[in-house]
């Protein structure tokens, strides 16, 4: 079989070349995911208000997340603008809303399409630029956007931002009361993570692995490298922008400060931490950026030493993050040969 035929084959999901996963994996991961379905829905009524808050940044923030993981994980592009997509959301939905009334769920279809096509345009530099200096080239995008929202006064309100953002209602029930919009976050988590389950399991996510193995292979094999990079970074600052939609009603208020690099090297921190390339990665990499130093605030001021510690060690000894020591397990105790690769082995 010729390596364009077989890229063919990877990319149409039809590789003679993979593992089964066993039964005994199905059933521990399916029967995991169902338990933490559960736990999501019933942790609500055993916290308070502010542990309600937090949790719903963990859902809000992981779909950003979700975002940086599918133009790192799966098209090897690395950015540092993922912050300013989220502003970009953010500020768009609040200002359509606030200043000229338009109904919250289409000002969110627009923030997202605005931050898909601007994306797609940051996306072109990434065409001719790769590692650090593509990140070099979204980090200075960053500090635009954020430079644009504190001094354009008339349309962001500057330095102070806009206050007193108002929760959406749907159907007329209102999301004010912090457990309805904790359920609110959790379904639009649940519709991010379905589609981008969808996405990485269709012939797109299959070219994006190809375009980050080998960019220079598979565009020697017939494979448009140059849609596919722009579709990986106007996907993910989509999903940047939606997840900006949401962030703003719930902490009430939008002010530039909230999308500075930090904010980017953040989520930097959550897909390196969550495992890249994982489909569970961001989930988990949100879990260990925002909720686990809350429950570390008990060590007073040590607490970020702490978490530091933490994440270094991690990093040490599991370099593909806490969703890849997962893969390791299932590789070492959970994995089925294909029939094929069993037939040869016993011949």
């Amino acid at each position: 079989m010729s390596q364009s035929e077989n890229l063919q084959q990877e990319i149409q999901g039809t590789s003679l070349s993979d593992y089964g996963d066993s039964a005994a994996w199905q059933y521990l991961k399916w029967g995991s995911l169902v338990a933490l379905i559960i736990f999501l829905i019933v942790i609500p009524h055993y916290v308070g208000a502010y542990y309600q808050f937090v949790l719903s940044l963990w859902a809000v923030t992981a779909i950003s997340a979700q975002g940086l993981n599918l133009m790192m994980g799966y098209a090897g592009k690395v950015s540092l603008a993922q912050g300013a997509f989220m502003g970009i959301g953010a500020y768009v939905s609040t200002l359509l809303v606030q200043n000229w009334g338009v109904n919250f769920w289409l000002a969110m279809i627009i923030a997202i399409i605005v931050s898909i096509i601007i994306g797609a345009a940051i996306g072109f530099p990434a065409l001719r630029v790769e590692g650090h200096y593509l990140a070099f080239v979204t980090l200075g995008f960053n500090e635009l956007v954020v430079l644009f929202l504190r001094n354009e006064d008339q349309w962001t309100g500057g330095p102070l931002g806009v206050l007193n953002i108002e929760r959406p209602s749907i159907f007329g029930y209102s999301l004010f009361e912090p457990t309805r919009f904790y359920y609110f976050t959790l379904v639009m988590l649940a519709i991010s993570s379905l589609l981008v389950w969808y996405m990485i399991r269709s012939p797109w996510g299959r070219a994006f692995k190809a375009l980050k193995d080998n960019p220079n292979r598979a565009e020697s094999l017939g494979l448009d490298t140059t849609s596919y990079t722009l579709m990986a970074f106007a996907i993910g600052s989509g999903l940047a922008g939606f997840s900006g939609t949401l962030i703003a009603p719930l902490v009430e208020f939008v002010e530039p400060n909230q999308f500075q690099l930090l904010k980017s090297l953040e989520y930097l921190l959550m897909v390196m931490v969550g495992g890249r390339g994982f489909l569970a990665g961001p989930l988990i990499g949100a879990f260990f950026a925002e909720v686990l130093p809350e429950w570390l605030r008990f060590a007073d001021e040590y607490y970020l030493i702490f978490f530091a510690i933490f994440v270094m060690l991690l990093i040490r000894f599991f370099p593909e993050g806490v969703a890849g020591f997962g893969k390791q397990i299932r590789r070492t105790f959970f994995r089925q040969t294909s029939p094929q690769v069993q037939g040869e082995q016993n011949a």
